[in-house]
Formats: C-alpha cells, structure tokens, sequence
C-alpha cells in the first residue's frame, strides 16, 4: 500500500511562488510515475503535471508551462510541484497522486492514478 502526504500549500498574492511537496511511503516509489492534479470549486479534478520513474520525462498541462515546474527524488521517496508567476485561476486543491508500480508512461487521466494524497490548498489572491 502507498501512502502520499502533501504539503507547502497556502495563500500567495498574484505573481507568487509556492513550493508542493508530496512524500511517499513504500517501496515502489522509484518506479512509480507520479503526477499533481488539481481541483478548483465547481470543476473537475484535472491534470497538472506528471513525472517519469527517472524524471527523464515530464509533461503538463498549456496554461502552466513555463510556470510550474515538477521534479523528484526517488532517495526521499518525494515528489515536487515548483509554481512561480501564480495566477487567481491557479487557486484549487492539489492532490498528488501514483500509479501503479512498473507502469512508466504518463498519463493525465484520474482513472490511471491508483494512489492519491489527501490534497493540499492553494489560494491565489489578486
């Protein structure tokens, strides 16, 4: 079983930068693909980011690339979400989830996520 506890949420003005960490219990981590997801009142959960077992590959979503930056370290079983030039429209709940171990290929759907965080505020003001 794979546990996952975000942290480093909160309230920022616009133009600020907030630091995600997601640790991970368990074994598999390092072969694990990992993704953030987000979900603002009112809307479905949706994809933000995703990062390869290595870290080789990565994807994200239009509206934050070249903002938002994911990254791991498979020593401290943690996973991380780097969000500069914060906008209001970035305010929601962020979950990090995993999928099942041995499965390296990204995907940005919530079905193919297996594990999943308790999430994490970000509140973006202007």
């Amino acid at each position: 079983q794979v546990q996952l506890v975000e942290s480093g949420g909160g309230l920022v003005q616009a133009g600020g930068s907030l630091r995600l960490s997601c640790a991970a219990s368990g074994r598999t981590f390092s072969n694990s693909v990992m993704g953030w997801f987000r979900q603002a009142p009112g809307k479905e959960r949706e994809f933000v980011a995703g990062i390869s077992w290595s870290g080789g590959r990565i994807s994200y979503i239009d509206p934050v690339k070249g903002r938002f930056t994911i990254s791991r370290d498979n020593a401290k079983n943690t996973v991380y979400l780097q969000m500069n030039s914060l906008k209001p429209e970035d305010t929601a709940v962020y979950y990090c989830a995993s999928r099942s171990p041995n499965r390296d290929v990204i995907i940005s759907t919530v079905w193919g996520y297996d594990y999943w965080g308790q999430g994490t505020q970000v509140t973006v003001s202007s």
